[in-house]
């Protein structure tokens, strides 16, 4: 049985995914002739042919990456023989990458495919100065490097940063195709990126396990799957969910359904309706049953269906990107565009009202997603804790809760409409982001959390609380949870982040803008942890030196403010300056270093009390073990200290 399924389980996703991609090509069309500069057959039918081997092996490698972070032990054979997977798979994702090039650039160009150094010239020129071709560049050029240090890394907390660069490897293929050209660029994006890497880790996962049958224990490989499962679960809601984002940016009503795009839509919901069954099966009740023979017999044969519609799902999706979709991609251009519909893409918002910070919103599914797994695995957490008869402070949860709210609010919400506007809007954000939010986490004490309510790994492979101990415990996070490494980090960040290209990168580019967010949670979160944080840290200042930390680290916080105040050079003239906002654009940078000003200090405040309860608490706490102490001695240490002063009095 293991020997068939290694063969078996690749030729069934294989096969399914060539055979959904002839007859879903078929169905949309996407493989008839052009009238007008026909690349020819070999192109048409070739390009969506070697994007569904990309697809496949960008797949199996991130599943590969993930089974061994988060399911094998590093002392497994299992490990090393599937990093050598996920390095062939990152090196049939190279190759395939490579002709997926040439192929783009044919059918988009039209131009005969020919060895001459006229056609070489063309296609450098394609491949360095225009972004169809720059995205496969650098894809390849990751896929190249994950190969390579698939091969020469062992270590887990490296393959973290190879995973890493596996998934920004994909991102350019997120920049291609339907979402390219959507009205809701930003959008389509990350909803394609988070469809495109999830699918994959879920896919390649299950084909990696297969593979892996023979090489387990029972116990090792039930272990294994169970923990599969749990990505697999996650995978399965985000999958669906930007799935479900992807499609109504590209077809926008149901009437357009009935069309060809519109049905390879929907093959891939009854694919994924299929698979989401068939995973509930796993879970409720074949894992369980692994270990058995005849059960794990019936486990295995399932899986080999799953990989089935797995296929099917692919090979529809590789046609769907050479699918012309119901919503145009080439808009008319506008007769007379504003400033802002120039620069953004979008026209004005009304003008920021309390109303409209409340009704108005800008989704961004990733962090709408990141927030609300963060709400539900904490609560999952303390319901855990108090089925084991452990308690768990709802004095924390609130404030967690509250702070993932804001979180989603900030990202998606009002603010988020107006920041790419006004400067004020932005500076709002960003005080909120690195200081409102932070507060609020710190109190909920997650690692605490984590600590006490996810199960311990015995057998040497890592969980999530390994990693999160792991990286709490690392020497680089001992370094930046330091009080005076983290106030540097909070203080400096505004300087660094304003006052050089990181500010234009941040509010123009989607990338910078999502990294934006990032720093300034974490530089405010590290900082609030060395001042009030719960959970364990390296080394924490005593209170008397809290207080004046925050307190320089505020009054640099205002400096700041006060500079924008009075300050009369405009920063990002060419973007808030021409924005075309009523409210000219220095009294609304002005504005702006207000808010950074008087915002900046309710949460300096609420530190302060923070740590002065703290100091209370733990003064309180001192003089009753002293009290404890002295009652089980006698008064012992007071004794010792009056004979000192008896003998110094005699001498």
């Amino acid at each position: 049985m293991p020997r068939t399924l290694k063969i078996a389980a690749p030729a069934v996703l294989l096969a399914t995914a060539l055979l959904a991609l002839i007859v879903a090509l078929a169905i949309g069309g996407a493989a008839a002739a052009a009238p007008i500069d026909d690349p020819g057959a070999i192109v048409r039918f070739g390009l969506p042919t070697v994007k569904l081997i990309v697809n496949v092996s960008i797949a199996v490698t991130l599943g590969a990456l993930l089974l061994v972070l988060f399911a094998l032990p590093k002392e497994s054979p299992a490990y090393n023989t599937t990093l050598d997977i996920a390095a062939a798979s990152a090196a049939v994702w190279a190759v395939a990458g490579s002709a997926n090039a040439v192929l783009s650039f044919l059918s988009i160009t039209g131009v005969p495919f020919s060895i001459d150094s006229k056609f070489g010239d063309q296609l450098g020129y394609f491949l360095t100065e225009i972004e169809a071709g720059t995205t496969w560049v650098f894809t390849v050029l990751a896929a190249a490097a994950v190969t390579v240090l698939c091969f020469a890394v062992r270590n887990q907390t490296a393959l973290v940063f190879v995973t890493a660069l596996a998934g920004a490897g994909l991102y350019p293929l997120a920049l291609q195709g339907h979402a390219a050209t959507a009205s809701d660029h930003d959008s389509a994006v990350t909803a394609l990126w988070l469809h495109l890497a999830f699918a994959g880790v879920w896919l390649g996962g299950l084909l990696v396990l297969v593979v892996l049958r023979g090489m387990l224990p029972k116990a090792s490989l039930t272990a294994a799957v169970s923990r599969y499962s749990t990505i697999a679960l996650i995978c399965f809601i985000v999958v669906a969910i930007s799935g479900y984002v992807s499609a109504e940016i590209r077809i926008g009503s149901l009437d357009r359904l009935a069309g060809p795009y519109g049905a390879l839509v929907l093959i891939k919901v009854v694919a994924l309706v299929v698979l989401g069954i068939i995973g509930a099966v796993h879970r409720r009740y074949a894992i369980a049953r692994l270990e058995r023979e005849s059960s794990a017999r019936w486990f295995w044969q399932l899986a080999l269906v799953e990989l089935g519609f797995m296929g099917v799902a692919t090979g529809v999706a590789a046609a769907l990107a050479r699918t012309v979709s119901p919503v145009s991609e080439n808009p008319a251009p506008l007769a007379d565009p504003s400033p802002a519909q120039i620069l953004t893409g979008s026209p004005l918002p009304p003008p920021m009202t309390v109303e409209t910070l409340v009704t108005l919103w800008r989704p961004d599914l990733l962090w709408i997603l990141l927030c609300g797994f963060g709400i539900f695995f904490y609560v999952a957490g303390t319901v855990r804790l108090r089925r084991r008869g452990d308690k768990w402070p709802l004095a924390r949860t609130i404030p967690w809760v509250a702070g993932l709210l804001l979180l989603a609010y900030l990202t998606n919400g009002g603010i988020n409409v107006y920041e790419r506007y006004l400067f004020s809007a932005h500076m709002l954000a960003h005080m909120a982001l690195g200081m409102m939010v932070p507060v609020l986490l710190v109190f909920g004490a997650p690692v605490t959390l984590a600590a006490r309510a996810i199960d311990k790994r015995t057998d040497g492979s890592r969980g999530a609380r390994e990693w999160i101990l792991d990286a709490v415990h690392s020497k680089v996070g001992g370094f930046l949870s330091n009080p005076v490494v983290s106030a540097i980090v909070f203080a400096g960040s505004l300087l660094v982040f304003y006052y050089t290209p990181l500010f234009r990168w941040a509010t123009v580019d989607h990338i910078g803008h999502q990294w934006m967010i990032v720093h300034f949670v974490l530089a405010g979160y590290l900082f609030a942890q060395s001042l009030v944080g719960i959970d364990p840290v390296p080394y924490r200042f005593p209170y008397p030196l809290r207080l004046l930390l925050l307190l320089a680290t505020m009054a640099f916080h205002a400096f700041f403010g006060l500079a924008l105040m009075t300050g009369t050079g405009l920063l990002m003239a060419d973007w808030y300056g021409a924005m075309g906002w009523p409210t000219p654009a220095i009294q609304d940078q002005q504005t702006g270093g207000g808010i950074a000003w008087s915002v900046g200090e309710i949460p300096t405040i609420i530190l302060a009390i923070a740590v002065a309860m703290q100091w209370s608490r733990s003064d309180a706490k001192e003089s009753k073990r002293k009290d404890r102490s002295e009652a089980r001695t006698n008064d012992a240490e007071l004794g010792r200290y009056n004979e000192m002063l008896e003998k110094l009095s005699q001498r």
